[in-house]
């Protein structure tokens, strides 16, 4: 019988919209529970610590509203706090790194070069995008680069313009000199700059989107027989935030593509 319970989608912020965008694909039928801590944005410059407490305290609301999975969309609080929310959770709890990584070493597979990782400095720190890689190809070389200014951009709508062009060719250098060909979009705002950040590196370069590798894991992690029946009628989507405001909505519509839903405005204990 199919399990009528949601899947919970856990992001530091509107972010995560992008795996909650590529989960739906997978899953139409599926009714989905987004959780955006937006009152404690971002994680990126969190400590670990922190990040730990924010992060459990998210999946233990998720699960109390009876979701029967719950996504990590937030490159973050999958690097630095997976494990303690699969040691919380009852249910499967599936984070955008590994997915990411198995994709990269996937794309890469025949070369020498190294992968490159374009994250938040908390992630770049905390290299768990390297870890993931090194324990799938251990000779693996990994370069790390850290992009802050994609964030706001991504989220005031600055994706294709010359300053978005003068950020990524300020980041991206290292990259083209590496030689690296493969490159992982290690946050879930980035693949909204994915065609500013093709324009900035060598033809041919492979972008990695995390959130697309993740909802493709959920497809081989949730039992067939739990999926929603397919029908005319398509799933729910609730949206849950921390903290709501004008701009949060308007942003929200970014990363969706289209209006956001009524954010429902929660309290995290």
């Amino acid at each position: 019988m199919s399990d009528p319970r949601p899947i919970g989608l856990f992001d530091s912020g509107v972010g995560g919209l992008t795996v909650l965008d590529a989960v739906a694909r997978r899953f139409p039928h599926e009714d989905l529970l987004y959780l955006g801590d937006t009152a404690r944005l971002p994680y990126g410059t969190k400590s670990p610590e922190t990040v730990k407490r924010y992060s459990t305290r998210a999946v233990a609301f998720l699960l109390a509203r009876g979701v029967k999975a719950v996504v990590v969309a937030c490159n973050t609080a999958s690097s630095l706090a997976l494990d303690e929310m699969i040691a919380l959770s009852p249910v499967p709890v599936i984070g955008v790194v590994e997915p990411g990584a198995r994709a990269a070493v996937r794309a890469a597979a025949g070369t020498t070069a190294p992968i490159a990782v374009l994250a938040t400095e908390a992630t770049v720190a905390s290299d768990a995008y390297g870890r993931a890689i090194r324990a799938l190809e251990p000779g693996r070389d990994v370069l790390h680069v850290a992009c802050p200014l994609f964030v706001p951009l991504a989220e005031e709508g600055w994706t294709d313009n010359e300053v978005a062009d003068a950020a990524a060719k300020r980041y991206l250098g290292p990259v083209a000199a590496s030689g690296a060909r493969v490159v992982v979009l290690g946050c879930t705002h980035y693949p909204l700059l994915a065609a500013t950040i093709a324009r900035a590196l060598p033809a041919g370069t492979i972008l990695v989107d995390s959130a697309a590798e993740a909802a493709a894991t959920l497809v081989s992690t949730l039992p067939e027989g739990s999926w929603a029946p397919a029908g005319e009628e398509h799933g729910e989507t609730h949206l849950l935030v921390t903290d709501a405001s004008a701009r949060l909505g308007r942003v929200a519509g970014r990363f969706l593509g289209r209006e956001a839903a009524v954010l429902e405005l929660v309290d995290l204990p």
